[in-house]
Protein backbone atom coordinates (compact mmCIF):
# COMPACT_ATOMS: atom_id res chain seq x y z
CA UNK A 1 0.00 0.00 0.00
CA UNK A 2 1.25 3.43 -0.82
CA UNK A 3 1.76 5.44 2.02
CA UNK A 4 -0.23 8.56 0.73
CA UNK A 5 -3.52 8.54 -0.74
CA UNK A 6 -2.83 11.68 -3.02
CA UNK A 7 -0.08 13.54 -4.82
CA UNK A 8 -0.11 17.26 -5.52
CA UNK A 9 1.97 18.74 -7.88
CA UNK A 10 2.95 23.02 -8.22
CA UNK A 11 3.01 22.96 -12.08
CA UNK A 12 6.15 25.26 -12.91
CA UNK A 13 9.32 24.01 -12.29
CA UNK A 14 7.98 20.78 -11.15
CA UNK A 15 6.38 19.88 -14.32
CA UNK A 16 6.84 22.25 -17.14
CA UNK A 17 10.65 24.18 -17.16
CA UNK A 18 8.64 27.64 -17.90
CA UNK A 19 10.88 29.55 -15.37
CA UNK A 20 13.34 30.62 -17.35
CA UNK A 21 10.72 31.67 -20.09
CA UNK A 22 8.67 33.46 -18.25
CA UNK A 23 11.20 35.30 -16.15
CA UNK A 24 12.56 36.79 -18.77
CA UNK A 25 10.09 37.98 -20.59
CA UNK A 26 9.30 39.43 -17.14
CA UNK A 27 12.62 40.91 -16.82
CA UNK A 28 12.89 42.68 -20.30
CA UNK A 29 9.50 44.18 -19.28
CA UNK A 30 10.75 45.68 -16.35
CA UNK A 31 13.94 47.02 -17.85
CA UNK A 32 11.43 48.62 -19.82
CA UNK A 33 9.67 50.56 -16.97
CA UNK A 34 13.45 50.90 -15.43
CA UNK A 35 14.27 48.62 -13.51
CA UNK A 36 17.29 46.37 -14.56
CA UNK A 37 18.18 42.70 -13.17
CA UNK A 38 20.20 40.07 -14.49
CA UNK A 39 18.57 36.97 -15.29
CA UNK A 40 19.62 35.62 -11.84
CA UNK A 41 18.24 38.91 -9.56
CA UNK A 42 14.73 38.48 -11.49
CA UNK A 43 14.67 34.72 -11.04
CA UNK A 44 15.85 35.41 -7.58
CA UNK A 45 12.83 38.11 -6.71
CA UNK A 46 9.78 36.54 -8.56
CA UNK A 47 10.02 32.46 -8.58
CA UNK A 48 7.42 31.03 -7.02
CA UNK A 49 5.42 34.26 -6.79
CA UNK A 50 2.08 36.19 -8.09
CA UNK A 51 3.84 38.97 -10.12
CA UNK A 52 0.39 41.28 -8.93
CA UNK A 53 1.78 40.25 -5.44
CA UNK A 54 5.27 41.82 -6.10
CA UNK A 55 3.30 45.42 -6.72
CA UNK A 56 4.74 47.47 -4.14
CA UNK A 57 8.65 46.25 -5.42
CA UNK A 58 7.56 46.88 -9.18
CA UNK A 59 6.11 50.20 -8.56
CA UNK A 60 8.81 51.29 -5.71
CA UNK A 61 11.71 50.24 -8.44
CA UNK A 62 10.03 51.93 -11.23
CA UNK A 63 8.39 54.52 -10.11
CA UNK A 64 5.29 53.79 -12.11
CA UNK A 65 1.67 52.21 -11.20
CA UNK A 66 1.44 48.47 -12.07
CA UNK A 67 -1.56 49.15 -14.26
CA UNK A 68 -4.48 45.95 -16.06
CA UNK A 69 -3.12 46.93 -19.34
CA UNK A 70 0.71 46.07 -18.14
CA UNK A 71 -0.46 42.94 -17.09
CA UNK A 72 -2.34 42.05 -20.35
CA UNK A 73 0.43 42.94 -22.11
CA UNK A 74 2.49 40.34 -19.71
CA UNK A 75 0.20 37.91 -20.38
CA UNK A 76 0.69 37.99 -24.19
CA UNK A 77 4.11 38.26 -24.52
CA UNK A 78 4.85 35.27 -22.13
CA UNK A 79 1.97 33.28 -23.34
CA UNK A 80 3.51 33.38 -27.36
CA UNK A 81 7.25 32.89 -25.15
CA UNK A 82 5.60 29.27 -24.10
CA UNK A 83 3.53 28.55 -26.75
CA UNK A 84 6.92 28.58 -28.85
CA UNK A 85 9.60 27.35 -26.35
CA UNK A 86 7.80 25.08 -23.53
CA UNK A 87 9.46 21.76 -22.60
CA UNK A 88 8.62 19.38 -19.61
CA UNK A 89 10.87 18.78 -16.75
CA UNK A 90 12.93 16.26 -18.24
CA UNK A 91 11.20 12.93 -16.49
CA UNK A 92 8.15 14.59 -15.62
CA UNK A 93 5.87 13.01 -17.85
CA UNK A 94 6.81 9.71 -17.32
CA UNK A 95 6.57 10.48 -13.16
CA UNK A 96 2.73 12.01 -14.01
CA UNK A 97 1.50 8.41 -15.83
CA UNK A 98 3.32 6.39 -12.96
CA UNK A 99 1.94 8.39 -9.89
CA UNK A 100 -1.71 8.61 -11.56
CA UNK A 101 -1.64 4.92 -12.26
CA UNK A 102 -0.74 3.73 -8.89
CA UNK A 103 -3.18 6.25 -6.67
CA UNK A 104 -5.76 5.58 -9.46
CA UNK A 105 -5.84 9.03 -10.85
CA UNK A 106 -6.09 11.14 -7.28
CA UNK A 107 -3.61 13.38 -8.15
CA UNK A 108 -4.18 17.50 -8.94
CA UNK A 109 -2.04 20.39 -10.30
CA UNK A 110 -1.89 23.19 -7.28
CA UNK A 111 -0.50 26.38 -8.79
CA UNK A 112 0.29 29.81 -7.72
CA UNK A 113 -0.43 30.86 -11.40
CA UNK A 114 -3.08 31.55 -13.13
CA UNK A 115 -5.47 29.01 -14.90
CA UNK A 116 -4.83 29.74 -18.43
CA UNK A 117 -1.39 29.17 -17.96
CA UNK A 118 -1.49 26.07 -15.89
CA UNK A 119 -3.92 24.45 -18.66
CA UNK A 120 -1.93 25.81 -21.29
CA UNK A 121 1.08 24.35 -20.25
CA UNK A 122 -0.25 21.26 -19.03
CA UNK A 123 -1.83 20.64 -22.59
CA UNK A 124 1.50 21.69 -24.96
CA UNK A 125 3.65 19.02 -22.76
CA UNK A 126 1.14 16.59 -22.91
CA UNK A 127 0.54 16.02 -19.35
CA UNK A 128 -3.51 17.78 -19.39
CA UNK A 129 -5.39 13.98 -19.48
CA UNK A 130 -3.80 13.03 -16.13
CA UNK A 131 -5.41 16.31 -14.66
CA UNK A 132 -8.63 17.21 -16.54
CA UNK A 133 -11.12 18.55 -13.88
CA UNK A 134 -8.33 18.75 -11.59
CA UNK A 135 -6.11 21.96 -11.61
CA UNK A 136 -6.44 24.69 -8.70
CA UNK A 137 -5.14 27.97 -9.16
CA UNK A 138 -4.10 30.26 -6.84
CA UNK A 139 -5.43 33.30 -8.53
CA UNK A 140 -8.74 31.84 -7.70
CA UNK A 141 -7.53 31.72 -3.75
CA UNK A 142 -8.15 33.70 -1.13
CA UNK A 143 -4.56 33.94 -0.84
CA UNK A 144 -2.34 32.37 -3.12
CA UNK A 145 1.15 30.55 -1.94
CA UNK A 146 3.14 30.63 0.78
CA UNK A 147 -0.57 30.59 2.24
CA UNK A 148 -1.79 27.16 1.87
CA UNK A 149 -5.05 27.61 0.22
CA UNK A 150 -4.14 26.11 -3.12
CA UNK A 151 -3.38 22.67 -1.52
CA UNK A 152 -6.36 22.76 1.20
CA UNK A 153 -8.49 23.38 -1.68
CA UNK A 154 -7.05 20.36 -3.68
CA UNK A 155 -6.93 18.03 -1.15
CA UNK A 156 -10.61 18.50 -0.31
CA UNK A 157 -11.67 18.31 -4.02
CA UNK A 158 -9.60 14.90 -4.29
CA UNK A 159 -11.33 14.29 -0.96
CA UNK A 160 -8.34 13.47 0.91
CA UNK A 161 -6.94 14.61 4.71
CA UNK A 162 -3.81 16.97 3.79
CA UNK A 163 -1.51 14.49 5.89
CA UNK A 164 -2.32 11.72 3.17
CA UNK A 165 -1.18 14.09 0.42
CA UNK A 166 2.46 13.84 -0.97
CA UNK A 167 2.98 17.76 -2.25
CA UNK A 168 5.98 18.18 -4.80
CA UNK A 169 7.31 21.99 -5.07
CA UNK A 170 10.49 23.16 -6.35
CA UNK A 171 10.48 26.53 -4.25
CA UNK A 172 10.64 27.77 -0.80
CA UNK A 173 7.28 30.14 -1.53
CA UNK A 174 5.77 26.67 -2.78
CA UNK A 175 7.05 24.24 0.05
CA UNK A 176 6.06 26.67 2.67
CA UNK A 177 2.75 26.62 1.12
CA UNK A 178 2.58 22.86 1.42
CA UNK A 179 3.48 22.45 4.99
CA UNK A 180 1.16 24.89 6.09
CA UNK A 181 -1.37 22.88 4.49
CA UNK A 182 -0.23 19.82 6.75
CA UNK A 183 0.88 17.78 3.68
CA UNK A 184 4.52 16.17 3.18
CA UNK A 185 6.66 18.24 1.01
CA UNK A 186 9.07 16.43 -1.28
CA UNK A 187 11.44 19.24 -3.43
CA UNK A 188 12.37 18.98 -6.48
CA UNK A 189 15.65 20.69 -6.78
CA UNK A 190 17.97 20.09 -10.23
CA UNK A 191 20.66 22.41 -8.82
CA UNK A 192 22.89 22.40 -5.74
CA UNK A 193 22.43 26.38 -6.28
CA UNK A 194 19.83 29.19 -6.65
CA UNK A 195 16.36 29.84 -5.11
CA UNK A 196 15.34 26.12 -4.85
CA UNK A 197 18.70 24.77 -3.47
CA UNK A 198 18.35 21.58 -1.76
CA UNK A 199 19.51 23.24 1.65
CA UNK A 200 16.55 26.22 0.98
CA UNK A 201 13.95 23.86 0.34
CA UNK A 202 14.90 21.60 3.64
CA UNK A 203 15.19 24.72 5.74
CA UNK A 204 11.33 25.63 4.37
CA UNK A 205 10.18 22.16 5.89
CA UNK A 206 10.63 19.46 2.52
CA UNK A 207 11.47 16.35 4.17
CA UNK A 208 13.07 14.90 0.93
CA UNK A 209 14.89 16.35 -2.07
CA UNK A 210 14.98 14.86 -4.96
CA UNK A 211 17.07 15.97 -8.05
CA UNK A 212 15.68 13.55 -10.49
CA UNK A 213 11.70 13.35 -11.57
CA UNK A 214 12.13 9.58 -11.82
CA UNK A 215 12.88 9.06 -8.04
CA UNK A 216 9.08 10.49 -7.47
CA UNK A 217 6.86 7.24 -7.56
CA UNK A 218 9.22 5.25 -4.98
CA UNK A 219 8.54 7.78 -2.65
CA UNK A 220 5.42 6.65 -2.41
CA UNK A 221 6.46 3.80 -0.45
CA UNK A 222 7.94 5.66 2.04
CA UNK A 223 6.39 6.12 5.17
CA UNK A 224 4.88 9.26 5.80
CA UNK A 225 5.37 9.88 8.97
Amino acid sequence: MPSFDAVLFDCDGVLVDSEPLTNGVLRDMLDEMGWRMTPEECMRQFVGKAVRDERAAIEHHTGRPLTEDWMAAFYARRNVALEQHLVAIAGAVDAVAAVHARLQGRIACASGADRFKVEMQLAKVGLMPYFEGRVFSGHEMPRSKPAPDVYLAAAAALGIDPARCLVVEDTVTGVTAGVAAGAKVVGYSPSPIGHGSPEALRAAGAHHVMSDMGELPGLLDRPAA
